[in-house]
């Protein structure tokens, strides 16, 4: 065998290992980071956003945001981030650099990038609409937390151990939602003699810098048979419906078969618990 055959065989094999073992190897890698972290991989129920595969079991709670209730009711969505921000002694750094956020508005290009705003009316891209957590079923801030501050209930629920968190940030740069906010500053502290958290809730653990922090859907209430408190803030206006999306028979399922809705960002695979009535 001459050098000239030697090469070329040597560089197909390489061809032959960078472009077919290497994606199989990543698939595997994947599947398995996947399944760890509690995802359903390629056997997620079609109600889901994924195949054809087994009926979900246990809970798995899940939020609609009536986006057209809240823009005809004007101070609403701000009673809601209110409620949830005042009980969880979230911070305000009085600037949007250092901004604590749990519950927010958003314009709609900025909540949903990958619709199309082309010929969108004047008032959908003028209107502002709550954002959150989606709590993903397949959470990728999950998998890259190191410490596992950050981890998913058995409810589904994305939770935080703000005592574990080290303050990396990896989950930020995971969480395409730009959902998390991180401490830059002690939030028990104070500026000019007004301190950042205006009344301390101390039934709410506050946290301190170096700690990310975000949404819990209010895990401590639906402990208490209770509903998270921006729904309970909306009152009966069903601008929010909260509930199981695994039991066919809760409102929210029921909301979801008789109105369309739409996702943040779904074609990333991780599954949304947030829907939108658009």
């Amino acid at each position: 065998m001459d050098s000239t055959r030697r090469k070329f065989l040597k560089i197909a094999g390489l061809s032959a290992v960078a472009g077919i073992g290497a994606p199989a190897g990543l698939n595997m890698l994947m599947n398995k980071n996947v399944q760890a972290a509690g995802g359903h991989g390629d056997a997620a129920p079609a109600a889901h956003g994924g195949g054809h595969g087994e009926a979900p079991t246990g809970k798995r709670y899940g939020m609609v945001i009536d986006t057209v209730k809240f823009h005809e009711r004007p101070g609403l969505a701000e009673k809601a981030i209110k409620a949830c921000h005042s009980y969880h002694n979230v911070p305000d750094f009085g600037n949007n650099k250092d901004e604590i956020k749990w519950l927010w508005n958003e314009r709609f290009a900025n909540a949903f990038p990958d619709k199309s705003h082309y010929k969108k009316d004047d008032d959908l891209n003028s209107n502002q609409f709550l954002v959150l957590c989606n709590h993903c079923d397949n959470p990728p801030c999950v998998r890259a937390c190191p410490t596992k501050a950050t981890f998913k209930n058995k409810d589904g629920i994305v939770m935080m151990d703000f005592h574990r968190c080290i303050g990396c940030r990896f989950c930020m740069a995971a969480c395409p939602y730009g959902a998390r906010s991180f401490n830059w500053r002690d939030p028990r502290g104070e500026k000019d003699g007004r301190p950042f958290i205006k009344e301390t809730n101390k039934l709410f653990p506050t946290r301190m810098r170096g700690v990310v922090e975000k949404c819990n859907f209010c895990s401590w209430r639906l402990a208490q048979g209770k509903e998270p408190l921006c729904v309970e803030a909306c009152g009966g206006t069903g601008a929010m419906v909260f509930g199981d999306l695994n039991d066919p028979h809760s409102e929210v399922s029921q909301v979801l078969r008789t109105r369309f809705t739409i996702q943040r960002k779904p074609t990333l695979g991780t599954k949304p618990s947030v829907f939108y009535i658009i």
